[in-house]
């Protein structure tokens, strides 16, 4: 994704949220009012089943986006907020994709597949459909090779991530 301008900057952001309806409609109406696209948003329960962890990665100008993030600190339902932008973090990404392959082309793109460590995970006569994680340039390449063979669906979660080892908390979350 390109930036718009030098100011601009995609900021990934980890929402601790209590896990109830309607958390994640505030979440994005608050981004919403302020006129911020959400890039990816990816949400899942945690180790604790009371508590959803929500990726959010937004683009725009630094003091913008810590407005954003104060904002967010603020909502009833946020636990904890971080802005993973310049950690050491570990992120991922899934995507599957349904590429077409008949007999001809089925074992180049088996092939590249398996280059880039990518499973098989549905076969038809005419297709299959391929799971692939990694960060986001890797699913990025891999999705450029097999235009060539013609991409019938796919879908992608968008960015989750976790700080490295032990971070001790630091300025920018709360709880």
């Amino acid at each position: 994704m390109a930036k718009s301008n030098q100011n601009q900057r995609l900021h990934t952001f980890s929402a601790l949220v209590e896990n109830r309806p309607g958390v994640l409609a505030r979440v994005a109406g608050l981004f919403a009012r302020r006129g911020f696209n959400i890039e990816s948003l990816a949400v899942s329960i945690t180790q604790d089943p009371s508590v959803s962890r929500m990726t959010i990665v937004a683009g725009g100008d630094e003091r913008a986006l810590e407005q954003i993030r104060k904002q967010l600190s603020r909502l009833i339902d946020v636990i904890k907020v971080y802005d993973h932008t310049g950690e050491a973090v570990v992120e991922r990404e899934l995507a599957l994709i349904k590429v077409k392959a008949d007999s001809s082309t089925r074992s180049e793109v088996v092939e590249l597949a398996n280059i880039f460590r990518a499973g098989i995970v549905d076969v038809s006569e005419d297709t299959l459909i391929i799971e692939i994680t990694g960060d986001e340039e890797k699913i990025d390449a891999f999705i450029q090779l097999m235009r060539k063979f013609g991409i019938e669906e796919m879908v992608r979660t968008g960015k989750v991530v976790l700080p490295r080892g032990f971070q001790p908390q630091k300025k920018g979350a709360r709880g």
